[in-house]
């Protein structure tokens, strides 16, 4: 198929995407506060804020900077009968879930606390290369490899799956079902990347970025993946909804695409030669964009509307944003292989959908922006909202700067720079990791029926990774691109464009410190919580009776319950 062929296809379904979004503003597609954006509150939420991590005074602003703003559908008249129902169904669902989730988060925040170690060391080797040199293991390419498989198989799927298996059951309105199939496949998951972190550190790797361990090993992964999804599927069949919100699409689709990528990616004996280099970044991109990325956006679309009361403005627009993400992100990960030996049609169709992605996220960002419009005075007082916002925010610009970094222009300087590194970044951590860090500040003290002992260090943590990775992005930004610059100039040699990045890797070990040290704030703080250390208040991570005024009055449960609110 020729390269015109793929464009005038790809123009062709563009306009009539284009020609579906005329008619679905005609059908009001940016209407406020549609009946479906409503479910995920309760009888009376409507207009009351939901902050599990803030200090009563805290809550007692935030709800206030949320009365100075217009929210639809607040002040309807309560059902008492039916407010007590709905509470009562949530606190079982969150006790169905509280072990589970327990469980998941906190294997999350210990790969993350060896990730973080193992990305520190990895970064100060590029500009000082005999560091820890005596073992092979704490060389760069495996030390910076193990780093790799942690983030992407420790850190991110336990977060992923933590999240998503406490806030399905709230969608869905039941009890988690099946949850001992989840805690056996978290084990075997766990063991099989212990097995395979200790294969590429033993220098035994299938070679491939994001696909290093071996496939003998990812066997482990997939019956463990299996286990940790039945819970989610024999919920889903067991609901007692009649509609399902969008973060369930969002979640939903990701748990099953994301078997799908794992398996293709590690097929053995079926990938070879260019065409193995196709699924690798096939693989590599998707596994981001339609795993972690959905997963992200779902909670982002649940726990906003639920912190500051408010529905989101337009779920039309959501759920275009689902679709878009859909049809378009498939072969976004060509643009990777700009100028190698592959067939350019494949390489102009990458970079066409990679400008397409432009879709989703402008639908997920005006959303965004619409739904926090008056509202944005909250994120002075709520601790979850900060990270949940600001990871949004960096969902819309590592998108788009993706989008225009595919193009051939563009790619020719950044391409196997560092520049490319701080983009990968971006999506990972400036957005989903942002946005985990925010769902689980939420969660924990509904999973553990107390709250953050120490405050203060939300903040901390807050600071310390977001000017972290500040220092990190624009130095290795400003570094990747002076380095392409310096690689397409024919009159300087290779070794120039290698110190002219250097005090950017500086920069960057700088950065990736900070950073460090904020992931044992947070690690330090969650393990104060599971330990129940510090005083417990009365505060809002309790239920409350919703119609008394500040401050509110914590409702009893039953000991050795989960509350939430």
């Amino acid at each position: 198929m020729s390269t015109i062929t793929i464009l005038l296809l790809t123009f062709i379904l563009s306009v009539t995407g284009l020609f579906v979004f005329i008619w679905s503003l005609r059908r009001h597609l940016f209407d406020a506060d549609p009946a479906a954006a409503r479910v995920i509150f309760s009888e009376g939420e409507i207009g009351k804020v939901e902050e599990p991590a803030a200090t009563p005074a805290q809550h007692q602003a935030l709800q206030r900077a949320v009365g100075e703003g217009p929210v639809s559908g607040a002040g309807a008249p309560v059902d008492s009968v039916t407010q007590a129902r709905e509470l009562a169904e949530r606190v079982r669902a969150d006790r169905s879930t509280a072990y589970v989730a327990f469980v998941f988060l906190s294997c999350a925040v210990a790969w993350l606390i060896l990730a973080s170690a193992a990305g520190l060391i990895s970064s100060i080797k590029l500009h000082q290369p005999d560091f820890l040199t005596d073992y092979a293991w704490l060389t760069f390419g495996r030390i910076r490899t193990l780093h790799l498989n942690m983030v992407a198989y420790g850190w991110a799927p336990m977060a992923a799956f933590g999240i998503a298996h406490w806030t399905l059951p709230r969608l869905l309105k039941t009890e988690l079902m099946g949850g001992r199939f989840a805690l056996l496949g978290a084990m075997l998951w766990n063991a099989a990347l212990i097995a395979g972190l200790g294969s590429v550190a033993a220098g035994i790797s299938d070679g491939l970025e994001w696909l290093e361990i071996p496939w003998q090993i990812d066997i482990l992964f997939v019956i463990g993946g299996a286990l940790i999804g039945l819970p989610l599927v024999f919920t889903l069949q067991n609901r007692k909804t009649e509609h399902l919100y969008v973060s369930i699409w969002y979640m939903g689709a990701a748990l099953f695409w994301f078997p799908v990528l794992f398996l293709v990616g590690n097929l053995p004996g079926v990938h070879f030669g260019v065409e193995q280099a196709t699924m690798n970044w096939w693989f590599g991109h998707n596994v981001l964009g339609l795993f972690y990325t959905p997963i992200a956006l779902a909670s982002v679309y649940y726990f906003l509307p639920k912190i500051i009361g408010r529905p989101i403005q337009s779920y039309n627009l959501s759920l275009l944003g689902f679709w878009a993400l859909a049809f378009f992100y498939g072969q976004v990960g060509g643009h990777h292989l700009v100028g190698g030996p592959v067939p350019g049609w494949l390489i102009t169709l990458s970079i066409v959908q990679s400008m397409m992605m432009i879709v989703p996220v402008l639908a997920f960002s005006v959303n965004q922006h619409l739904t926090m419009r008056g509202h944005f005075k909250t994120l002075l007082y709520s601790p979850t909202l900060r990270f949940i916002v600001l990871g949004g925010m960096m969902y819309t610009l590592s998108s788009v700067q993706g989008s225009f970094e595919a193009l051939r222009s563009i790619n020719t300087v950044t391409h196997f720079t560092h520049f490319t590194v701080a983009h990968a970044h971006l999506g990972l951590y400036g957005f989903f990791s942002l946005v985990m860090f925010g769902a689980i500040y939420f969660v924990m003290p509904r999973v553990m029926a107390w709250e953050w002992p120490y405050p203060r260090l939300i903040s901390l943590h807050f600071w310390l990774v977001v000017l972290g990775f500040g220092v990190y992005f624009v130095g290795l930004s400003i570094g990747g691109w002076l380095q392409g610059v310096a690689m397409l100039d024919a009159s300087r040699s290779f070794m120039e464009s290698v110190k002219v990045t250097i005090p950017y890797l500086e920069a960057r070990s700088v950065g990736g410190g900070l950073m460090t040290l904020g992931h044992l704030v947070f690690a330090f703080h969650f393990g104060a919580m599971a330990l129940r250390y510090g005083r417990k208040r009365v505060g809002p991570a309790l239920f409350r009776n919703r119609a008394d005024s500040l401050p509110p009055v914590e409702v009893p449960v039953a000991a050795g319950g989960v509350v939430g609110g």
